[in-house]
């Protein structure tokens, strides 16, 4: 980059919105926590609180008004003690968190809320501008907030957001994706497949940048059986100064700041120098930048401009350089598979013979649920299933608890990333349960190796392939040349080969600052 304004800035990566048994959800509020710090840096577990437009009685539809209505009983009865164990799980500068609430509305869309500091009372607003108008009083008291659209992409009058009802006083960013789906526009990698309905144009990210509004993107998992952080549901990065609250919060109005789905990503995004989330003057060379150090093989890099594709960078425009016999590179290791609706606990030693492991990535996931209809639960079951037991310089160890997948085309795998640096003749290996796995890494780098822990529908592992060191890192740059004097929006999306994505937040070029 021409100059780096990332320079003296550190990613950082959260959860602002997922849920647990403080509401209508799974888990207690302190396996929440647990989960989160695995995998976290900052989080918010939010409790359902409020609907001011629910549906009228229906015997169609009373079970969900049920759950709804116990569930915001419950949070009112624990506010307190949650907030009590929030102060004591927080670790200011390591492990940051944000009290939240959530308040839905058909009308208008759901907001979650996050107060900055361990402070705060749930609000029951008639309507989404009645929440702004509480949160405009609570700030003029030195009492700052988040209210963040979520799953925006469902139709208007079903939960999507009415981009009419936006308000970027306390929405300094939109959730892209989370369980729910992918709210970028109509066609994209997350489809909304929830009972919910489908998502509609007219609510996406897209419309709401073509109505000129300037917001940042998110990713939350909005998972509810207290899994903060669950792989492959959504997550948030920002581009801080440190890891306090006060340089988060300011990263997030700042709008410094990325979606993910999963894999940790270092990306760096700059339009005239300027960083992801600036506002800048109308020019008419616009030079667009990044620099991305990815969680797998990237597959591509998209630019896109007033939501349109204009450039895209491949595995081609990236030839490979000269290597050695010590490669630098990452290794996921997956478990799970077996027979439906079974699980099987894990115990594992995972690490290299012959050079080293320079960092360690949890990719944890938590139950695949969404709605209390969709699962019982037992009196004091576990949901903190899965942690880092111990970190070398050679080897990490962990324990985690695997369910086979519930259909062909969902994913209920645990795994384990680590970043190594070795000879390509040298050993990575796995002890499983008592069984060793091993391989060269040059092996791995042609290609991923599996094997099970029996012979038929057993649980099973996969060393993913090892990815080659330019198919981690890219450097790249494009300028636009528009003479057309017009406002426009500019952001960057990654997908790796192992369908992990990002989302830079746009840049966005204005006449007037």
């Amino acid at each position: 980059m021409t100059s780096d304004p990332y320079d003296d800035l550190t990613p950082l990566f959260g959860d602002m919105h997922n849920h647990c048994g403080i509401s209508y959800g799974y888990g207690s509020l302190e396996d929440a926590l647990s989960n989160a710090r695995e995998q976290l840096d900052f989080v918010s577990i939010t409790g359902h609180a409020h609907w001011p437009d629910m549906p009228e009685p229906d015997p169609r539809i009373q079970y969900i008004i049920d759950f709804h209505e116990e569930g915001f009983a419950r949070l009112r009865q624990v506010w307190g003690e949650m907030m009590e164990t929030l102060r004591e799980r927080n670790e200011e500068g390591k492990f940051v968190v944000f009290p939240g609430f959530e308040v839905h509305s058909c009308e208008s869309g759901d907001r979650n809320m996050l107060y900055k500091d361990l402070d705060g009372e749930i609000l029951y607003p008639q309507n989404i501008g009645d929440l702004h108008d509480r949160l405009q009083v609570l700030r003029d008291a030195g009492k700052d907030s988040i209210a963040q659209p979520h799953h925006v992409g469902y139709r208007t009058g079903t939960r999507g957001i009415d981009w009419d009802t936006f308000d970027p006083r306390f929405a300094p960013f939109v959730e892209m994706l989370s369980m729910h789906g992918c709210s970028e526009g109509s066609e994209n990698t997350r489809p909304f497949l929830h009972s919910m309905g489908p998502s509609d144009y007219e609510s996406t990210i897209a419309a709401g940048l073509e109505k000129g509004h300037l917001f940042g993107f998110s990713g939350g998992t909005d998972h509810h059986s207290g899994h903060p952080g669950s792989y492959g549901h959504g997550r948030t990065a920002v581009w801080a100064e440190k890891g306090t609250r006060e340089s988060i919060w300011k990263a997030l109005y700042a709008r410094r700041m990325y979606a993910l789905t999963g894999d940790r990503m270092e990306l760096k995004v700059t339009v005239n120098d300027a960083p992801m989330g600036a506002v800048i003057p109308v020019t008419e060379e616009r030079r667009i930048e990044f620099d991305l150090a990815a969680g797998g093989a990237i597959d591509a890099v998209d630019i896109l401009k007033n939501g349109k594709l204009e450039k895209r960078f491949s595995q081609p425009d990236f030839p490979a350089p000269e290597r050695g016999e010590t490669v630098r590179t990452k290794i996921h290791l997956e478990l799970g598979w077996g027979a439906k609706h079974r699980s099987a606990e894990w115990q594992v030693e995972f690490g290299v013979e012959g050079g080293r492991v320079i960092s360690v990535e949890p990719r944890f996931r938590g139950l695949e649920v969404v709605s209390p209809a969709e699962r019982n639960t037992e009196a004091g079951e576990s949901f903190y299933r899965s942690r880092v037991i111990a970190k070398t310089e050679r080897a990490v160890s962990f324990e985690t608890v695997s369910n086979g997948n519930a259909t062909n085309s969902t994913s209920a795998t645990q795994g384990m990333c680590i970043e190594v640096e070795m000879p390509v003749d040298a050993v990575v290996y796995a002890v499983m349960n008592g069984v060793r796995a091993e391989h060269t890494l040059s092996e791995l780098m042609r290609g991923a190796r599996s094997g099970s822990l029996d012979h038929t529908d057993a649980p099973s592992w996969r060393f993913n392939r090892a990815p080659k060191p330019e198919e981690l890192s890219w450097r790249g740059a494009w300028i636009d040349e528009d003479h057309s004097g017009d406002e426009s929006n500019y952001y960057v999306r990654v997908r790796q080969m192992n369908d992990q994505w990002a989302w830079s937040s746009p840049v966005f070029l204005r006449k007037e600052l």
